[in-house]
């Protein structure tokens, strides 16, 4: 059995942390790979609703020495970025403390991170850790996990499970409908565009994972 936690982060210096305030409408998702190889210097990560204006502020995101576009689709672009060395990341020290970055989605603010350790204390390190760098360690959600088996429902980010689990609650799925996008923005505290492509990547997941054959 292990511990999973839902930790929101936020510092001037973690990694794209001036594109997601100049951006907070893009949703960035890092890429497996990026958080179990961090010694390569190369991390990836997946953008939604990107494009120029995405484009123009890694450019002068003071995290980022340079970037490249990897592929492109209208579901979203996957970039590969190189960090500066201030750069302060999460992961390595994760892994260091025997623990995994299982997700991290940006949120507008900073990121919200999936986490997994064996047990509090190796938790309770690593908010230490962010207290003495100065980052900000808002603990969201705790609880255990039975086994790694639901691993493949990790494609569900965070932020779409909160948009459906909001959807929901809020009526927003009833016929008639008894709330609109514009309602669930308010609150969410983010754009209807942006709940709008929440709810749809969240159902495709959804649909994807528990549905679809291969």
């Amino acid at each position: 059995m292990s511990l999973i936690a839902i930790v929101h982060i936020a510092h001037e210096d973690l990694a794209l942390s001036p594109t997601i305030r100049e951006c907070p409408d893009v949703g960035i998702r890092v890429m497996s790979q990026s958080v179990t190889d961090p010694d390569t210097g190369l991390f990836f990560f997946y953008v939604e609703n990107g494009g120029q204006a995405f484009e123009a502020a890694i450019e002068r995101d003071h995290t980022v020495v340079e970037w490249m576009q990897v592929n492109d689709a209208d579901s979203g672009t996957v970039y590969r970025l190189e960090h500066t060395p201030e750069t302060l990341l999460l992961s390595p020290k994760t892994i260091e403390l025997g623990g995994l970055m299982r997700d991290a989605t940006s949120d507008g603010t900073g990121w919200t991170v999936r986490l997994q350790f064996e047990d509090r204390e190796a938790l309770s390190q690593l908010w230490e850790y962010c207290q003495e760098a100065g980052i900000t360690f808002e603990l969201q959600r705790l609880f255990r996990d039975q086994s790694w088996v639901d691993a493949e429902l990790t494609a569900l980010t965070d932020p779409q499970l909160d948009a459906l689990v909001t959807a929901y609650e809020e009526g927003y799925f009833e016929e008639p409908r008894t709330s609109s996008l514009e309602e669930l923005a308010n609150r969410l505290d983010i754009s209807p565009t942006a709940v709008g492509g929440r709810i749809r990547r969240g159902t495709a997941a959804l649909i994807e994972t528990t549905l679809a054959e291969e």
